[in-house]
């Protein structure tokens, strides 16, 4: 007797597509509606203004040599006429990491309270990270169809699990002296989350955060498969017609983007270690107040 798992999630995605069009109708509008907005709003940006809020704000969160590369990087991304393909891709790793970060943060917080969720969920990101990315297109396309709303989805569940792993372990890393200082001071378990567990983690949380943008900018190139767009389509036509300049044209604007914005973001995580409330580093100066 043998059990076929391949029938079974046929049968799945069958019954899905059956009884559920119109919530994947829904979610497909919602998503939609962000994407097309996130693309129409980058792409009205013309290159010259662009450049230059990407110089200034790696002026201000990095340094003035970041800015320059910046600027220059980006100055050569417009040479080769694939502005208007990184703002598209730009636009779907801009969605698809605030819909990580709007499901991913939730989770992430549920299993650093409680270890029996953290026992469901572990196993459900092992096999979200262990997946060929490549399967993830099918049932996107399946419920989705083709174009940036499928290839944002994929992206989304390919790039979710950093910002979930490393939300839970920065709550779970928080010094004890500070939850006792907070729990001294009489916070509410929202007070002590919000005011105590969440600045103390934010750089384990913004090194998710990073992790995620970095996976969902290799994820949006493979969704190119599907009609996602953006430099995706550049490297995937240099693949067809075995054109090793196109190919590696849009190669390098991702690396441009990918650099980019790493670095950014990591500055935010670095100054994330200062982020503590007065009544924290009140106690901190008074031991004696940390006990309950």
């Amino acid at each position: 007797m043998s059990f076929d798992i391949g029938d079974g999630i046929d049968s799945a995605v069958n019954y899905i597509l059956d009884n559920f069009s119109p919530a994947l109708d829904l979610t497909a509008a919602s998503i939609g509606f962000v994407t097309t907005g996130l693309q129409s709003g980058l792409l009205a940006i013309p290159m010259p203004v662009g450049i230059a809020i990407f110089a200034l704000l790696a002026l201000w969160r990095v340094s003035f040599g970041f800015a320059v590369f910046a600027s220059l990087s980006l100055a050569l991304v417009g040479q080769m006429g694939l502005w208007a393909a990184m703002m598209e891709t730009l636009s779907l790793v801009i969605a698809s990491t605030v819909i990580a970060m709007i499901v991913g943060l939730p989770l992430g917080v549920a299993m650093a309270r409680r270890d029996s969720v953290a026992a469901v969920i572990r196993p459900a990101l092992d096999l979200m990270q262990t997946m060929p990315a490549f399967v993830y297109l099918i049932p996107a396309a399946m419920f989705f169809g083709l174009g940036a709303v499928p290839g944002t989805i994929a992206t989304v569940i390919f790039s979710m699990p950093p910002v979930v792993r490393l939300t839970n372990l920065g709550i779970r890393q928080v010094d004890l002296e500070f939850v006792e200082a907070g729990n001294a001071f009489g916070c509410t378990p929202t007070q002590l989350l919000l005011k105590v567990q969440l600045p103390n983690a934010m750089p384990s949380i913004m090194a998710g955060i990073n992790q995620t943008i970095m996976l969902s900018l290799s994820m949006v190139v493979i969704a190119s498969m599907i009609g996602a767009g953006g430099l995706g389509n550049t490297v995937l036509t240099g693949i067809q017609r075995l054109d090793v300049g196109t190919g590696f044209e849009g190669g390098l604007a991702v690396v441009i983007l990918a650099v980019i914005l790493d670095r950014l973001t990591q500055s935010l995580g670095k100054k994330g270690a200062t982020w503590r409330l007065p009544f924290v580093k009140l106690a901190m100066r008074h031991p004696e107040a940390k006990t309950v």
